[in-house]
């Protein structure tokens, strides 16, 4: 891997973390979650110095933080804008395929996102029994509004709930159909 590679992959991880951050915030704000939890209050403060400004311009809809979601289309543009540019010398996307592609990307993301939240939640059931624990807490308030569904769809059978297996497939079969 040459230097500018090295680069690439160091600024993309960096975008990629803070865009995980700000998902985060929206989720957890869009579930109502605990934010007196530590972990909540982590994202919160790692978040608050891009969303207070953009607060004030874009106010929140329906329990859902637009400028949570706007920062991640912006963040998600001008990484795309940025790779286009270090790596072609150009921008070789136009303003539709743009869009497309930022959309396809946090779809991605979001997919993404919830399949390992869903994978870190079985985990945290076996190694970590305490409900009370801070991540246990936040993974399952994020988690739980699409584990719902596939529970009642899937009940428990015999002390073992199954529902994660429907869920990681469904997430599967969306990022297959999607191509992502």
């Amino acid at each position: 891997m040459n230097p500018q590679g090295a680069f690439l992959f160091l600024l993309g991880f960096a975008i990629d973390m803070y865009i995980l951050l700000l998902l985060t915030r929206f989720l957890l704000q869009l579930v109502r979650a605990d934010f007196y939890n530590p972990l909540s209050q982590f994202v919160v403060k790692a978040t608050n110095p891009v969303l207070m400004p953009l607060r004030k311009l874009v106010p929140g809809y329906g329990g859902m933080d637009v400028a949570a979601l706007i920062s991640v289309v912006v963040l998600v543009i001008t990484k795309l804008v940025v790779f286009n540019i270090l790596v072609f010398g150009s921008l070789r996307l136009g303003p539709l395929d743009l869009l497309l592609v930022s959309v396809r990307e946090i779809a991605r993301l979001l997919l993404n996102y919830l399949f390992w939240a869903i994978i870190l939640r079985i985990i945290l059931s076996w190694v970590s029994p305490d409900p009370r624990n801070p991540v246990t807490l936040v993974v399952g308030q994020i988690t739980e509004p699409v584990m719902a569904p596939a529970r009642k769809l899937l009940p428990a059978m015999g002390g073992l709930d199954l529902s994660p297996i429907l869920i990681l497939l469904a997430i599967q079969f969306i990022q297959i159909l999607l191509g992502l």
